[in-house]
């Protein structure tokens, strides 16, 4: 079946691109499937991970790289093994797009239902594809093709705008919430006011949790996270004895921050007998390392986790909804991508920007 549509995007050719420098080009798919879905994008988020990916940060990319992986738009090809879509809804798709559900495999990550952790996970761009093993676009572009089992029906209470960093930075922090029994009765700690902290904080909020405490180097964000739904304000670089004020305060931490200059150590005196620290933020670099008796004293434990499965991604957009959580975000057009890509390595985002192409 032939497409009356060109595959067009903002593609990255080395590591300087994430100056400014990605090149608007037509670009070739993966090869069709009838497990596949085709998505004409009009939202897609940027997240750090573009950041990383476009430098090279974590690991070589492969170049030439199309990142973006927080989309939305309309359906315009459904293949005949996808059954919860049709042509025409408004889908959206996150970090993932592949896993070994799609490809008959079995894996522990995907029996437990967390295909997020599948040990075959196909990430939504500079991935490869099993079939042609072609390298997986993302959604600065103007289309986007992959497995339908990763396509999300996106609620109608939720817009465009609103609903595509969720798809990423939204369930990366509302899902360890989850995990966790963040809820009534419970206090919770946020580490970083950024795109995922602030997804943080109102998730705590929205969760019933009693007390949300945001937690960030300065007062710089102090007024929006309070906001956000924030009861209580950390600032660690203007407040020499806040880990001695705060000790023993937090039934659970979530750490969004991708810096390693982590001060790890404080964190955990945080925690109650049986807290978690939770790390979703990924550094380029080591984080460092700590007393082995801030966990034996109390009990306490240090978690990691990645994002959310296809279901965990579709109850977040349905309590979200209900809830009336909205993402703080700057709307850019497509075409302005390179500045908004320099603009958010320099932190400029409050808090997270959204390409547009409508």
């Amino acid at each position: 079946m032939s497409t009356d549509y060109k595959f067009e995007g903002w593609v990255g050719h080395d590591k300087d691109c994430v100056k400014g420098n990605m090149k608007w080009e037509e670009f070739k798919p993966k090869q069709w499937e009838e497990d596949n879905v085709d998505i004409e994008i009009s939202h897609c988020g940027i997240c750090a991970s573009d950041i990383h990916t476009l430098r090279s940060g974590w690991y070589p990319t492969n170049y030439p790289v199309i990142v973006g992986h927080e989309i939305v738009g309309k359906a315009v090809r459904v293949g005949k093994d996808v059954k919860h879509i049709k042509v025409g809804d408004r889908v959206g798709v996150g970090a993932q797009s592949g896993s070994c559900q799609n490809q008959k495999g079995d894996c522990e990550g995907c029996a437990d239902g967390d295909a997020q952790h599948c040990k075959n996970v196909v990430n939504t761009f500079d991935s490869p594809w099993p079939v042609d093993k072609s390298t997986s676009k993302g959604g600065y572009a103007t289309h986007w093709r992959g497995q339908g089992h990763w396509v999300i029906p996106i609620p109608d209470a939720l817009p465009s705008d609103i609903a595509a960093p969720m798809l990423c930075g939204g369930v990366t922090a509302h899902h360890p919430l989850i995990q966790h029994g963040a809820g009534p009765g419970k206090s919770v700690g946020i580490v970083g006011v950024g795109g995922l902290g602030h997804f943080g904080i109102m998730s705590a909020k929205a969760l019933g949790c009693d007390k949300v405490v945001a937690i960030s180097r300065t007062q710089t964000k102090k007024a929006d996270a309070l906001k956000m739904g924030a009861t209580d304000f950390i600032a660690t670089d203007e407040d020499k004895d806040w880990a001695e004020k705060h000790a023993n305060s937090l039934d659970i931490i979530v750490s969004t921050v991708s810096s390693p200059k982590l001060p790890v150590q404080e964190y955990l005196s945080l925690l109650k007998y049986k807290g978690r620290f939770v790390q979703v933020g990924a550094p380029e670099d080591v984080i460092p390392g700590f007393n082995v008796f801030a966990l034996i004293g109390k009990r306490a434990s240090i978690w990691g986790s990645m994002t959310g499965s296809p279901e965990d991604i579709k109850d977040m957009l349905k309590f979200f909804a209900e809830k009336g959580v909205k993402t703080w975000n700057n709307n850019v057009p497509m075409k302005q991508a390179n500045q908004a890509i320099v603009d958010m390595d320099a932190g400029k985002a409050r808090y997270r920007y959204v390409l547009c192409n409508h």
